[in-house]
């Protein structure tokens, strides 16, 4: 992962597993062991869904810049309704815990979207190119005789 990706990833990522190990502990502390393991696998895969997501816009906003923002709508609400799939998918399970799974699901994704959105406002975002030097004229090479 080049560096640039990495940067954009920590603000998001290190907010969203801080709140992961508060639900893992609060689960294991409510539902006992089940608890903390359905809290963890919900958690883990609302990082992995929301981290491919955003993988795959700054993708989309490297090689097709046109399609970024319908990209973005089409990729929260697929991710959206992929994760309910999920908590729809282990609503039975006897692996872990399904409320403490879905619970920590729902704060991740949240939690997820609150630290994107909040990176997104801190980031200085060029709405000016400053490396344009040129201003639309052509300069002329050569004696002006």
């Amino acid at each position: 992962m080049p560096s640039s990706e990495a940067r954009n990833l920590m603000p998001i990522a290190v907010p969203t597993a801080a709140a992961g190990v508060v639900a893992v502990a609060v689960s294991g502390a409510v539902a006992g062991g089940k608890g903390a393991l359905g809290a963890a696998v919900g958690t883990l895969l609302a990082i992995l869904f929301m981290g491919i997501g955003l993988y795959v816009l700054q993708w989309t906003a490297k090689t097709l810049p046109q399609l970024f923002q319908a990209m973005g709508l089409m990729l929260y609400v697929a991710q959206l309704l992929l994760l309910l799939i999920f908590v729809a998918l282990f609503r039975d399970t006897s692996l872990f815990n399904a409320r403490t799974f879905a619970a920590s699901l729902i704060v991740a994704t949240v939690v997820w979207m609150a630290a994107q959105a909040r990176a997104h406002m801190k980031s200085k975002i060029f709405y000016v190119d400053p490396d344009s030097t040129k201003s639309g004229k052509s300069e002329k090479s050569g004696s002006p005789s």
